[in-house]
């Protein structure tokens, strides 16, 4: 289902590679993506996994994360430095292992797309959690509850992290 192999990192060796996609990319996605970025850092998995973050629609493209995720991750002093909102493209098919996705309308969206690949896993963020009391993250642009978001994305890319070091043998 999911070829590691196929991409290489800059340092040479197999990487598995990571994209976080929501609505705009400048709210869940990429605090999902600073996320897990920290989490591998902490756990020396950087070499190992890398990640990005995009947005199924063009209206941010260029823009730093939304003030209220820049806040969120701020007060968990998880860096989002040099992240940009951009758009997914059709090359993202082939040049990720995991496409996670933060809601339905997400998955709806992509799957509209017509790109999805056998070899891509395609997921909702909170798949990965067992119990999830929530199994959507809502999209704190329209809620304003960054909070709440950032506790289903921290539970989730937790969770995301757990089943690759298992399923990969990190």
């Amino acid at each position: 289902m999911i070829t590691g192999e196929r991409f290489v990192n800059r340092a040479g060796l197999n990487v598995i590679r990571v994209l976080f996609l929501c609505l705009g990319n400048i709210c869940r996605s990429p605090m999902a993506e600073a996320v897990l970025r920290d989490l591998l850092k902490k756990e020396q998995l950087s070499d190992k996994i890398e990640v990005d973050s995009a947005g199924l629609g063009h209206w941010h493209i260029g823009e730093v994360p939304h003030e209220g995720t820049r806040n969120m991750l701020d007060k968990q002093h998880i860096s989002y430095e040099g992240m940009k909102a951009r758009q997914l493209h059709t090359r993202d098919f082939s040049d990720f292992d995991y496409l996670i996705v933060m809601d339905d309308q997400n998955i709806k969206a992509l799957k509209e797309f017509g790109e999805n690949k056998d070899y891509i896993m395609v997921a909702k963020l909170m798949d990965f959690v067992d119990e999830a009391v929530d199994h959507n993250v809502p999209d704190p642009y329209f809620t304003g509850n960054f909070a709440y978001t950032y506790d289903l994305v921290s539970t989730g890319c937790q969770a995301l992290l757990k089943y690759m070091k298992d399923e990969h043998n990190l």
